[in-house]
């Protein structure tokens, strides 16, 4: 058995032969074999990793996209959060404010404060007690009937200006021009409306109020109501003149408590910004009862200012 071969090269030097024994030639042969499937192998590796690689950079990019979304997002996020921020700093301070406005309110109706007490709550309460003080101020004359330049002739003894003799004054005279405007100071009915010889008012009007309330109003230039027609408080119902004994154009004012003459300057000045104080400047009134007797009473739009009171006046001039 020939376990050789010859290998013959063939070059400038000449023809040279090599005699290779066969385990050589199968050794070769396995070794070129090898290198082919290790290039395979390689081959096959370079290719996956080449795809991996492909798929890692991929996902990278999506990741990134991602990440730019959801950074995208978060700042859109921080920017409500910043909003929200800011919004129940503005809510803090209004809350405050609001706060501060119905302790003042509170001071106003006489509500002691009570520590800790929701803010709902002393809502609730100034709400009830605002209604009970609208109420009031809508049913008993308050307020000034006509635009307010000052009192000529005070409420009680005086010596009447056209009779020369001393009597007991049951109004305050307004100081008025001819034909100021007059005005209701509270709901009521229209009792009398016109020329009145006897009490020497001249044109007099006399309203009917509740819980036994009336009010005077006389030396009238013109009346423009009749008797027995409702009027509200703020209703305008006449103008100033000089009718009767006057001595010249003024407004004789009357606030009476059944039949009781009572001094009407403390009703003219009577306001919910000084609300409290007539309790104390009248005390002819049985004030706690007739607050008990109107609680359960609610005004529907309730009459805010007379348009003869400086608020009224200052809104009108903007």
């Amino acid at each position: 058995m020939n376990n050789h071969f010859t290998v013959t090269i063939n070059d400038d030097n000449g023809v040279r032969q090599f005699n290779l024994h066969h385990f050589v030639k199968r050794a070769i042969l396995y070794a070129v074999m090898f290198l082919g499937l290790v290039a395979l192998i390689a081959a096959g590796t370079i290719y996956y990793l080449n795809d991996a690689v492909d798929n890692i950079e991929k996902k990278r990019l999506d990741m990134e996209v991602a990440y730019s979304k959801l950074h995208e997002k978060n700042e859109k996020l921080n920017q409500s959060v910043r909003d929200t921020e800011f919004a129940l700093d503005v809510k803090k301070q209004e809350l405050e404010e609001v706060s501060d406005s119905l302790s003042e309110i509170e001071t106003l109706i006489g509500l002691a404060p009570v520590e800790d007490m929701p803010l709902q709550e002393r809502v609730s309460l100034t709400k009830l007690n605002s209604e009970s003080m609208a109420t009031i101020l809508q049913f008993i004359p308050n307020g000034s009937p006509i635009k307010y330049n000052g009192i000529t002739s005070k409420f009680g003894y005086r010596t009447h200006p056209t009779l020369n003799r001393r009597e007991f004054h049951r109004g305050s005279d307004m100081r008025a021009k001819m034909k100021t405007k007059v005005y209701a100071t509270a709901d009521g009915v229209v009792e009398y409306a016109g020329f009145h010889k006897k009490s020497g008012f001249g044109n007099l009007i006399i309203l009917q109020h509740n819980y036994g309330f009336k009010t005077y109003f006389g030396h009238l230039n013109k009346v423009v109501i009749k008797s027995g027609k409702y009027v509200r408080k703020g209703d305008l119902i006449a103008y100033t003149g000089n009718t009767g004994m006057s001595s010249g154009p003024h407004l004789h004012y009357e606030v009476r408590f059944i039949g009781r003459a009572l001094n009407p300057f403390w009703f003219i000045k009577w306001t919910v910004q000084n609300y409290k104080e007539i309790f104390e400047k009248e005390k002819k009134i049985p004030w706690q009862s007739l607050i008990t007797a109107i609680a359960h009473i609610k005004v529907t739009n309730p009459t805010q200012t007379l348009p003869s009171s400086p608020l009224a006046q200052q809104s009108k001039g903007k």
